[in-house]
């Protein structure tokens, strides 16, 4: 059974730092979009960050200059290290792996809360 699990949600302080895991069942190496999204209750999901398959980064306004996704050796795994973090980031975040029209396959989401 395919499957991504995240990790790494947690409950942290504005300010703080966090780096969330992406973990497949599958090689993700050549996977066309590797994606973090996340959800707060009442509003629609939304993209965070994005890395393609030959490396090219994306960000939400709202995350940029604090947030980087990134792959790692293990090809079954890509990240989001959040630096910075603010309460307005607190959200279930979700990891997302896209290959267009064969497979679109979602995590089960990690709970980040930022609060003082």
């Amino acid at each position: 059974q395919v499957q991504l699990v995240e990790s790494g949600g947690d409950l942290v302080r504005p300010g703080q730092s966090l780096r969330l895991s992406c973990t497949a069942s599958f090689n993700l190496f050549y996977t066309a979009y590797l994606r973090w999204y996340r959800q707060v209750p009442d509003k629609e999901r939304e993209l965070v960050a994005q890395i393609t398959h030959i490396g090219e980064t994306e960000y939400a306004d709202s995350v940029k200059g604090r947030f980087t996704i990134s792959t790692g050796t293990a090809t079954n795994k890509f990240y989001l290290q959040m630096n910075d973090l603010k309460p307005e980031d607190t959200a279930v975040y979700y990891c997302n792996a896209r290959q267009p029209q064969i497979y679109d396959y979602w995590g089960q989401g990690a709970q980040v809360t930022v609060s003082s």
